[in-house]
């Protein structure tokens, strides 16, 4: 990380969503919190993100899935990405199987984020023993 990355880490942190997307996210982390319960850490991400929709529904909270979103460079659209959820129009779920959150998965998260100019995000693994160790919240100021 540069020095520039460490100050936008550092402006970020003081620019916190709205208590209602705050709360969103909360019943989002609940749901999950629900199939790793159920489900345990074996299996792969697939699962879990049919697992998690069916969560989703069974409590009501709309979403999207498999969402794309255009990547724009210098004003020019030069790709797709495709978020694995999308929940109520503006909070972004990326979901993994993966052992522990590397940076890599943080800065994936971040590019979906700004690139659908969109505030917060939960990163989820479901390869973990307690999943409070496997969700990470990502906030970008758009």
């Amino acid at each position: 990380m540069n020095r520039q990355d460490a100050k936008d880490a550092k402006e970020e942190v003081g620019r916190e969503p709205d208590a209602e997307l705050d709360r969103l996210a909360n019943r989002v982390i609940g749901a999950a919190l629900e199939v790793h319960r159920a489900l345990g850490p074996g299996f792969l991400e697939a699962i879990y993100e049919e697992a998690l929709c069916v969560e989703l529904s069974l409590r009501r909270i709309p979403f999207a899935r498999q969402v794309p979103i255009g990547v724009d460079y210098k004003g020019n659209l030069v790709g797709k990405a495709r978020m694995d959820l999308l929940v109520e129009g503006r909070l972004v779920v990326e979901l993994k199987a993966a052992e522990c959150i590397a940076p890599i998965h943080v800065a994936q998260l971040l590019s979906y984020l700004k690139a659908a100019r969109l505030r917060l995000g939960l990163l989820i693994t479901f390869k973990v023993a307690f999943l409070r160790t496997g969700v990470r919240r990502v906030v970008h100021s758009p």
